[in-house]
């Protein structure tokens, strides 16, 4: 664990949190400034700061929690589905650096924004260029 890692600081318990799960490996709890009512947090204990040093059985952990902690935040505030949001480095949104899903209750009448934008590949070549690169880093 980090010493100056927030969410190493409310695994070890020198900060407060709303427990909604916890087993060895994750904790779960409402964020502290939720974008709905429910709005929770699941995090490893293990301290990570990227999604790609997260051992697989821990990051597939991490989703068998918030498969279970979406219905049942669902349930509880009457909402309609929910969202995982993960941010996976500054540029992608990640504010705190330790890894950590959102679940996010969503209702008809929220008032959550999810911006989404589009972007159109240049040609059928620079979509190919792109694919082949991945599939090839993906080795």
């Amino acid at each position: 664990m980090i010493t100056s890692c927030v969410f190493c600081k409310i695994v070890r318990g020198e900060i407060p949190c709303d427990r909604l799960y916890e087993d060895d490996e994750v904790l779960a709890f409402l964020d502290i400034a939720p974008l709905s009512l429910g709005h929770a947090l699941v995090i490893p204990k293990e301290h990570h700061t990227s999604l790609t040093t997260v051992p697989a059985a821990l990051s597939g952990r991490l989703i068998e929690v918030a498969a279970r902690l979406g219905p049942a935040l669902m349930r509880a505030t009457d909402a309609g589905g929910f969202n995982l949001i993960l941010a996976n480095g500054e540029v992608a949104g990640q504010v705190v650096p330790h890894v950590h899903l959102h679940v996010v209750p969503r209702s008809v009448d929220d008032a959550v924004v999810m911006p989404v934008s589009r972007v159109a590949y240049a040609s059928p070549a620079a979509k190919a260029a792109i694919l082949e690169a991945a599939r090839a880093r993906l080795s």
